[in-house]
Formats: C-alpha cells, sequence, structure tokens
C-alpha cells in the first residue's frame, strides 16, 4: 500500500465518522414526547349520570416504564419531592405501553405506597407527569380545562 492509498483511507474514515455522528441519530439520547387528550366515555344509557372523563397519555414509542408520577406543578416547581397525587413504580417488570390512563393501573407497575389511590385532579391547575423507563425520563405538563 502506497502513501497516497493510506492517506485517502484514512480521510474516508473520516468523512464516515463525521457523517455518522453528526447525520445520524445512532449517538443522539433518546427523547421521548409525551401529550394529553381529555376525553369523555359515551353511555348507551339515556339517563346515565355524570361521567367522569378520562385523562389520557400518548407516549411517541412504546417503553417499559418503571415510574409514573404526577404532582402539582406549582409545588413540584419549589420541592422537587412533594408529595405525588399518582405514583406507580415497577415492581419486576413491565409492559411495553404507547398510553396511560391517569388512575388506571398498569400491568408491571403498582403504587408505590401500599393502597394509595389516585388522587381526583382539578381543573384549571397546572400538573406535572414524570415518566421513568430505565434511563429514559420524560415530564410533561398539563392543565385540566
Amino acid at each position: 500500500m502506497t502513501k497516497k492509498n493510506a492517506i485517502l483511507i484514512a480521510v474516508a474514515v473520516i468523512l464516515a465518522a463525521v457523517y455518522v455522528v453528526y447525520f445520524t441519530d445512532w449517538f443522539a439520547p433518546k427523547t421521548v414526547q409525551i401529550y394529553h387528550i381529555v376525553r369523555t366515555p359515551h353511555t348507551r344509557k339515556a339517563k346515565a349520570k355524570k361521567v367522569e372523563p378520562l385523562l389520557i397519555f400518548g407516549i411517541n414509542q412504546k417503553l417499559k416504564l418503571t415510574e409514573i408520577k404526577v404532582v402539582p406543578a406549582a409545588e413540584f416547581k419549589t420541592n422537587q419531592f412533594t408529595l405525588p397525587l399518582w405514583h406507580l413504580v415497577s415492581d419486576s417488570n413491565s409492559v411495553a405501553v404507547g398510553s396511560i390512563i391517569y388512575g388506571q393501573s398498569i400491568r408491571g407497575l403498582k403504587p408505590a405506597i401500599k393502597g394509595a389511590v389516585p388522587q381526583p385532579l382539578a381543573t384549571n391547575v397546572a400538573y406535572h407527569l414524570i415518566v421513568t423507563a430505565d434511563v429514559i425520563k420524560a415530564e410533561h405538563d398539563f392543565v385540566l380545562k
């Protein structure tokens, strides 16, 4: 191999490395996007009593969650250890989910405090959702109208 060929191969390897680092997402951290939707379930009964709306959180990819926490946003800004309104942790092996309904159980997750139930959410109050899946952590602020 001549000196010219070795330099050309080295330049090609450097250009390939630059391309991989800057133009692919191989080394980029995984980002998780969360959105929320409020839906009112329909009932077949004409004289149905008031039905509570469902708060659904969607995630842009299916994740095996290890922790879910909902806290009041105002308290969370001043105290990172505020008491959560809803807190689930993984007991061993959770299933991959792409959406979460507030207050419902998720297979593989259990309340952080045994026997704890989700607290009702008030309207026009800001809340903060924290979702953890192994090393990935995502947060989402929302307000119920």
